[in-house]
């Protein structure tokens, strides 16, 4: 019987302030966000009778999303928490027998491996590890655990003798080299060498031992072989690694350290699954072409070497995260399409049947497409939002789908939140159809009332909205606002044609006619008033907001959040340069001077009017607000009314922390209330 060791789910409860309990308002109020919850990472018990999953919920007092293991019977009975606490349990995968659950958590201090024994609930810790480790993986027989981390290169460039210091000086902090062309990371800021390797651990406690080398990242999931002798694993072991972005081949490493190459086609191959028999692996695969998008393809080989085939050459979608079935007969799979994600199942011959859709809802800040699952025992289980709630679990057992948990009855079970619906629409400039979304205010009135709208830019831009729950839009709604988001072209889970229409066009009048046909389309309903119309964005939809307002007065107030201004200096000082130069643009920013001008914002600020707000992250390294400050700039020098908005420490990611979410929104809502 499980025992759960700790259980603070009623203090935790008491730490919530008197308004989360006395708010007379049935309104999505800023405060609300601290109450919301998710759901994440299901893992399915071997027999596919159990879920455990990563229950994410927002902590008021330390501004943080803490992360616990709860557990559920497939048939939604049995809801209880596995490790839960103050600190964060996290990455819970299942032992090959089912009597046990190795899982990270920082229980006492730094990130370390643990294991529940499930039919105790007793946990043991059998790691200690000098970094984090990564992508767990029990061997066949249960009796190891392999898993990822960083390990530390040395890195002295040049030999320099300091003289020595006095007793008790104190000096400056000593000079830090830089030599690597991947040298900095979002989040992370200037990184220290260091390298992805494969290691092994008893998985009863001890000694972990590292199987890979070499100054190369060697990365996962990890895959045993059925007969434990091997671990797959990806990695792109060239010389010329670091300007290969998107290379990675296929490996296996034995356990005395061992490794032969899988795989060297062009392009990446990641992910690898061996089957049962422990004769195929399958994988995911993209090819080499430099360009912005290309489709993800399911593959298979043979273990030893020989030619891949696709299982998906005719989806048009890419897909996530195979699974073989417990026969080897086949593979589940993840993909998207048009705005939600899907399972899939697919035959070994490439015969193809969707088992799960509408997945989503783990992005709670905006409605961005999301999802996951995980496979066994003849049971799927899935993470599934909606408009009005974040991502739950779900299970499909027996051609059955039920819900197994409902993680926000009581934050917003008795809200009154903003509908979504679906709009559909043709792009002025070439008549490609888009698709939207837009969400009405509660108490919506179309027949007797004109309401302000907000147009709500993606980033990415190959990514894609749904129509799931989004924290941000619904505290729009909730002041009055319709909101109105689409997938321009460009957008992810519409096929690599329409992906790749933005080609060395973003930002453009293309992706823009496609926002503004929406606007007039929305317009068109006639229930938005024409006059009260404003826009905002971030990331690319922060680019494609600075750019909107170059091209057009029509909206009354912008929010340009995390933008890119200057397309020649962003590629220079971001962390992404090696990534998207060659991906995204014709040649180097030096040699294509006015091609990466006329994609920058920044070009067309002698035309903005637009009273404008700045957000942007200090720590910053995927757009640096050096890109946000040449744009203040810019309106400071043509006089147009412009407040920049500086988020302190925070890197990209500026909703990344509960009060850093609110902060964004409210910001927002401030400025364009400030012209309405």
């Amino acid at each position: 019987m499980l025992k759960p060791a700790i259980i603070l789910i009623a203090a935790l409860a008491a730490t919530q302030p008197a308004w989360a309990e006395n708010a007379d308002s049935k309104l999505f109020k800023a405060e609300d966000i601290f109450n919301l919850e998710y759901a994440t990472g299901p893992a399915l018990s071997p027999d596919g009778s159990r879920v455990i999953y990563e229950r994410r919920s927002n902590d008021i007092m330390t501004d943080r999303t803490r992360t616990n293991v709860w557990i559920v019977d497939a048939d939604g009975t049995g809801h209880m928490p596995l490790m839960s606490g103050r600190k964060n349990f996290s990455s819970p995968v299942w032992s090959p027998g089912g009597d046990r659950i190795a899982y990270l958590s920082n229980e006492e201090g730094s990130t370390q491996l643990y294991v529940l024994w499930v039919k105790s609930g007793r946990s043991a810790l059998v790691s200690n590890l000098q970094e984090s480790p990564r992508n767990i993986s029990w061997s066949p027989d249960g009796k190891h655990l392999a898993f990822t981390m960083m390990v530390p290169a040395d890195h002295t460039p040049l030999k320099v003798e300091m003289p020595k210091k006095p007793e008790g000086a104190k000096w400056a902090d000593k000079v830090k080299y830089v030599s690597k062309a991947r040298y900095q990371r979002d989040g992370q800021g200037i990184l220290e060498p260091a390298f992805s390797h494969v290691f092994i651990i008893p998985a009863d406690g001890g000694s972990a031992r590292q199987l890979t080398s070499g100054e190369f990242n060697h990365r996962g999931p990890l895959a045993f072989t059925p007969d434990g002798s091997e671990i797959l694993f990806s990695a792109n072991r060239n010389d010329d690694w670091e300007y290969e972005q998107r290379d990675s081949d296929l490996f296996a490493v034995k356990l005395d350290g061992t490794i032969r190459q899988i795989t060297s086609t062009p392009g990446s191959e990641e992910a690898p699954t061996v089957s049962p028999d422990g004769k195929t692996v399958a994988f995911l695969a993209r090819d080499g072409e430099k360009l912005a998008y290309r489709n993800r393809e399911l593959m298979l080989m043979p273990l030893e070497g020989g030619d891949a085939t696709s299982l998906t050459p005719d989806l048009d979608r890419s897909v996530d995260k195979a699974i073989w079935d417990a026969r080897g007969r086949g593979l589940y799979f993840m993909t998207e399409n048009r705005g939600l994600a899907e399972v899939h199942y697919t035959d070994t011959r490439g015969k193809r049947r969707m088992v799960a859709d509408a997945l989503g809802g783990t992005s709670i800040g905006r409605p961005y497409t999301s999802g996951d699952f995980d496979a066994a025992g003849g049971t799927v289980a899935f993470t599934r939002g909606s408009g009005t709630r974040p991502a739950d679990i779900f299970a499909v057992r027996g051609g059955k789908t039920t819900q197994l948990t409902a993680l926000n009855e009581d934050a917003l079970g008795h809200k009154t939140l903003g509908e979504t619906h679906e709009i559909i629409y043709k792009s002025s400039i070439d008549g490609e159809e888009i698709q939207g979304w837009y969400i009405t205010p509660p108490g919506f009135d179309p027949t007797s009332k004109k309401y302000p709208l907000i147009l709500e830019i993606h980033g990415g831009p190959h990514l894609s909205y749904g129509p799931n729950f989004s924290a941000e839009m619904q505290r729009y709604a909730a002041e009055g606002y319709v909101v109105f988001y689409d997938n321009h072209r460009g957008s992810t889970s519409y096929g690599e044609r329409f992906a790749l229409l933005l080609q060395n066009k973003y930002s453009s009048e293309f992706d823009f006619a496609d926002h503004n046909s929406g606007v007039d389309a929305m317009i068109g309903l006639g229930f938005v008033d024409p006059d009260q119309l404003y826009i905002t964005g971030g990331s690319a939809g922060g680019i494609a907001s600075a750019y909107a307002i170059g091209l057009t007065d029509r909206f009354r107030a912008a929010a340009v959040a995390k933008p890119v201004i200057n397309w020649i200096s962003k590629v220079l000082t971001a962390d992404s340069y090696l990534g998207q130069i060659p991906y995204q643009f014709p040649g180097m920013p030096w040699d294509n001077v006015e091609h990466y001008w006329k994609r920058s914002p920044l070009s067309l600020v002698g035309n903005v009017t637009t009273p404008t707000l700045l957000i942007t992250g200090e720590a910053d390294r995927r757009t640096p607000i050096s890109e946000t400050e040449q744009f203040y700039q810019a309106l400071k020098l043509r006089r147009v009314d412009t407040l920049m908005v500086r988020v302190p420490d925070s890197p990209h990611g500026i909703a990344g922390r509960p009060s850093r979410l609110v902060a964004k929104v409210e910001n927002i809502l401030a400025w364009f209330e400030k012209y309405k």
